[in-house]
């Protein structure tokens, strides 16, 4: 009896163990991880992920171990399951941003007949003073809202969500508008809409997809066209200086472009 009870308990050990695996890391420097994740860039702020999670699939069990905020590309229909948690039912617009904090692992599961595609951004540092402005980007009320709109011709900058390090604000270039961004230290651009942008007059165009990113160094100056025949979305998550920069004009530019493939 006294072994039926041991065997009894080994299997019930073993099957739990195979229903709850370890979680798996995302990729980071030269250690591989969750292979929906598709490391894009890495450096002192953040890490960038390009997702792919085809129809009806779903991620390995993977672990975030930083603050992170996801833009989902595209319309989603997808579940947030975590260990031994209730899963959370997630429907997706198009653009739709999420802060989310970190120190958990979960699987995420497409319900869509489309492929699930979203750019993730893991923060490096923790992320304080969360304030929501124009849009619901973590939980809370939403902020002063001080959307900038310089007509036709011209673009729409609109500020959705600060923390102490960083903004968020969402730009859409109308046809042939052009921008100017100074860059205290370092931005990233998060490409939401198929467009053709122009660093500076003269020079050749760069073709953007959606999640297509690109970070823009400290200390520049960013000249951008949009020679694209309709208006183009994007996401800035422009990091703030902690003392006063000096701003030049950097030759780095677009050789900073980096894309999903």
């Amino acid at each position: 009896m006294k072994i039926l009870s041991c065997l009894a308990l080994l299997v019930l050990a073993f099957s739990l163990s195979a229903q709850t695996p370890e979680p798996v890391p995302l990729a980071h420097g030269t250690v591989p991880g969750e292979p929906h994740h598709h490391l894009k860039i890495e450096n002192e702020y953040v890490r960038v992920y390009y997702v792919e999670v085809p129809p009806h699939d779903q991620t390995q069990l993977h672990q975030h171990g930083h603050d992170y905020i996801f833009v989902s590309l595209g319309p989603a229909d997808v579940v947030n399951a975590v260990p031994d948690e209730p899963e959370v039912h997630l429907v997706l617009k198009d653009g739709e941003t999420h802060f989310t904090r970190g120190g958990f692992a979960h699987v995420a599961r497409n319900l869509s007949d489309a492929p699930f595609r979203n750019v993730t951004i893991e923060f490096l540092h923790p992320q304080d003073d969360l304030r929501n402005l124009c849009k619901s980007v973590a939980q809370g009320d939403l902020g002063v809202c001080n959307r900038s709109d310089t007509g036709p011709g011209g673009y729409v900058e609109e500020p959705w969500f600060e923390t102490k390090e960083l903004r968020i604000d969402f730009l859409q270039l109308r046809r042939n508008a052009r921008f100017v961004q100074r860059v205290p230290a370092g931005c990233l651009y998060v490409v939401l809409d198929e467009s053709r942008m122009q660093d500076e007059t003269g020079k050749p165009a760069v073709g953007l997809r959606p999640g297509d990113v690109f970070w823009v160094p400290a200390a520049t100056i960013l000249h951008l066209r949009n020679i694209a025949p309709t208006a183009s979305r994007y996401l800035l998550l422009t990091f703030k200086s902690t003392q006063q920069t000096r701003v030049e004009h950097s030759d780095q530019r677009l050789a900073h472009w980096r894309t999903q493939n």
